[in-house]
């Protein structure tokens, strides 16, 4: 063979290989979309304008939105915050998660046990580069609850949730390091955390570009306090009269603090400007996948931890923050649990569309491994509604959805169907309530029809005694 002739079919055959490796690699990249999820904190099923909020509006969500599925039977993991995030993690309800409740130990939030298998860990063993940035709430650094310790290859926010009242700390935990917050040129404003966090997230998605990643992105916007850039709030000052502020602080509170919510004279405003400061930069997010031309093969999902909170100077029936529901933060009517919930999948999910599958946080984990084809553990409450997404007609729905609630004297729901029963003060029997709603009849949960229905509601009340299991940490009322 003549040395150009054999040059070139070295050059064919070399050429060829790497042509057949970058298909075998994009065909797995195919079956491994990057999957991002965009929690926020305490915002309400009317806090986006495209649910209905007409005081501000959210036009980066509500895009997303019309370039997605919106889901309107959505449920939150709980209605406070560590026990939502245990839930979405693990696909575990509150009668089986680790975490059932906003306890703490010693160190900061009660740790997620090292034997509790989380999405996180999943995708970390099926390829996936993962990453959290945001509020975390199970388990400070060190512990077996460490996000690096649940399948996190990278944590950057606030490890405690205490330490997440504040806007303005004095720090942040990236993996093991404390990362010191400077006072901006001695005004006393401080470093405004989800500032940095959203930063640390743009990076992550550069980074990883041509990985399959999982970021996982916990917002603390617009959990109390009630504060925001000036920038923001200059678009909304004087817009929402009267004010409503917080007794027991005042507009000089101090900004740098271990623990309690700040709060201030334009708290209208500053949540307004928080939730707007939320909106831009989940539409940031959407413009990097779009820049660094990833969307074809990114899904994002988008909902709350819980209703909307009362703290801080909050005033969420102003901003009617819970839309037709009754019932806030805390509570185990519709106000307090029923999330908004988003999945844009460019060329997957169809735009524009909705679905009314009754679905919760604990899908969210078989979901995801339904999607990248990895086994899904029996010990799991959760059912994958990726045939929705797709628009399959055969979608397997939930005998019952349940949630427990261990402060306020015990409270409790389950939904089957249509039908929810709820049940509050069950730590003290003599003042334990029993309603029952039909959800389609009466979504505001405004007529209790338990004494007209009671073959459904013994049904229902036996169901609550078998959906859950015992916890040595989380006991219920013992």
């Amino acid at each position: 063979m003549k040395p150009t002739l054999f040059l070139l079919t070295i050059v064919f055959f070399v050429f060829s290989a790497c042509q057949n490796q970058t298909k075998k690699t994009n065909a797995l990249n195919e079956t491994k979309p990057n999957i991002i999820y965009i929690l926020a904190d305490d915002l309400g099923y009317g806090d986006l304008s495209f649910q209905g909020q007409t005081k501000f509006q959210t036009p980066h969500i509500d895009q997303l939105a019309k370039e997605g599925m919106t889901f309107t039977q959505h449920y939150s993991g709980s209605t406070v915050c560590s026990p939502s995030r245990s839930v979405l993690l693990t696909g575990q309800h509150t009668g089986h998660t680790p975490i059932r409740g906003n306890k703490r130990d010693v160190f900061g939030n009660w740790p997620i046990p090292a034997e509790s298998l989380t999405v996180a860990e999943i995708l970390k063993e099926n390829g996936y580069v993962t990453g959290a940035f945001g509020k975390w709430g199970l388990g400070c650094p060190g512990s077996e609850g460490d996000p690096n310790n649940q399948g996190f290859d990278e944590f950057f926010g606030y490890n405690d949730q205490t330490l997440a009242h504040n806007y303005y700390p004095a720090f942040l935990n990236h993996n093991q390091d404390t990362v010191l917050l400077e006072d901006n040129a001695g005004t006393g404003e401080g470093t405004y955390a989800p500032i940095p966090i959203h930063n640390q997230a743009i990076k992550f998605m550069e980074d990883n570009k041509n990985k399959p990643f999982f970021m996982y992105y916990p917002s603390v916007i617009p959990h109390a306090e009630l504060f925001a850039p000036e920038k923001y709030m200059e678009k909304y000052r004087g817009n929402f009269l009267p004010e409503k502020s917080y007794d027991g602080h005042d507009e000089g509170s101090p900004r740098y603090k271990i623990g309690g919510y700040g709060s201030q004279s334009e708290s209208h405003a500053a949540f307004a400007a928080m939730v707007d400061l939320l909106d831009v930069q989940v539409g940031e997010i959407v413009a990097k996948v779009k820049e660094l031309g990833i969307e074809n093969n990114t899904i994002i999902m988008f909902s709350s931890d819980n209703g909307p909170h009362l703290e801080g100077g909050a005033d969420p029936d102003y901003f009617d923050s819970n839309g037709i529901y009754k019932g806030y933060k805390r509570d185990l009517y519709e106000g307090g649990i029923h999330a908004p919930m988003i999945i844009w999948w460019p060329g997957k999910v169809k735009a524009e569309s909705t679905s009314d599958h009754i679905s919760a946080f604990w899908d969210v984990l078989p979901t995801i491994t339904n999607l990248i084809g990895a086994p899904t553990s029996d010990n799991i409450d959760g059912i994958s509604f990726l045939p929705s997404l797709l628009g399959e007609k055969e979608q397997p729905q939930h005998e019952y959805l349940y949630w427990e609630f261990h402060e306020k004297r015990g409270r409790l729901a389950i939904r089957q169907g249509d039908w929810k029963l709820i049940r509050y003060d069950v730590f003290v029997p003599e003042n334990t309530t029993t309603e029952l709603y039909n959800l389609i009849d009466d979504p505001g949960e405004e007529n209790n029809i338990a004494g007209e229905n009671p073959e459904i509601t013994a049904k229902l009340l036996k169901l609550l005694e078998s959906a859950r299991t015992d916890s040595d940490v989380f006991t219920f009322g013992k």
